[in-house]
């Protein structure tokens, strides 16, 4: 039969079990002491990546020319990011659709509507581009929506932050208790944030664990800019922050 006893700190999520015999589920062996710890981490990097939506919206008596002005129009836009020198492979059309309106001032004329996303590898010209579409009619407009192109390698910083902050915390637990960390036993990712992305945590391994985590860490704070650079078009690109929580269940022995 397994003996456990836990030992509850208020400083920090904790459980400390000691174990009697070597096959237990969660790993620890005769002799160890189980030590579970929630931790938090952060990087930030800045974006390299600009995506926004632009499109015309138009209105006649008749479809075909609805369609064949919305048509004329969404071409200009088009002109206007190619002389900026966004290539055709980062212009996708998104929406193109033609209907009669029932309703309103406008009732029994049609309207057309073709949106475009534009992506860009220059964050500093998206303002620019923003500005160009306008001038070229555009009146359908949302973003720019700033990322990085390999969001996985500032993910993964912030994950290592995470893991020396909990592995200090085991150690500082330990030198408190007269013990020192033997090994590690198990690693939960627990998600995050990065800017305005969620990053998914990992389920808990089973029922026993999840009684035992910790309560889940407090929503992340919203995406933050920092050290705002002032380009042309007036974008402000800033730094995207990435916050992620982990819990690390450490053994730990007499020293």
């Amino acid at each position: 039969m397994i003996s456990v006893r836990y030992l509850a700190l208020a400083a920090a999520p904790l459980a400390l079990a000691a174990c009697e015999r070597a096959d237990d589920a969660r790993g620890v062996d005769h002799g160890e002491t189980l030590l579970s710890v929630s931790a938090s981490g952060q990087a930030e990097s800045r974006p390299d990546r600009a995506q926004f939506r632009a499109g015309i919206e138009t209105f006649s008596r008749d479809a075909t020319s609805a369609s064949e002005a919305n048509a004329e129009k969404i071409a200009e836009i088009v002109t206007a990011l190619r002389e900026l020198g966004v290539a055709e492979e980062d212009i996708q059309t998104q929406s193109v659709n033609v209907g009669r309106i029932e309703y309103g001032d406008r009732e029994g004329q049609y309207r057309a509507m073709n949106v475009v996303e534009v992506t860009m590898d220059d964050p500093d010209r998206a303002g620019a581009a923003v500005t160009a579409v306008t001038e070229a009619g555009a009146n359908v407009l949302s973003g720019p929506s700033l990322t990085m192109s390999d969001p996985e390698a500032t993910a993964n910083l912030a994950y290592a932050d995470a893991y020396k902050a909990a592995r200090q915390r085991a150690e500082a637990y330990a030198e408190a208790a007269g013990m020192e960390v033997s090994r590690v036993l198990y690693i939960r990712d627990a998600g995050g944030q990065q800017g305005q992305t969620w990053l998914r945590g990992a389920e808990a391994m089973n029922e026993a664990m999840v009684q035992r985590t910790s309560p889940a860490a407090p929503p992340p704070p919203p995406p933050v800019s920092t050290g705002p650079r002032p380009e042309e078009g007036g974008m402000m690109v800033g730094t995207t922050r990435s916050n992620v929580y982990i819990q690390v269940d450490f053994a730990l022995r007499e020293k």
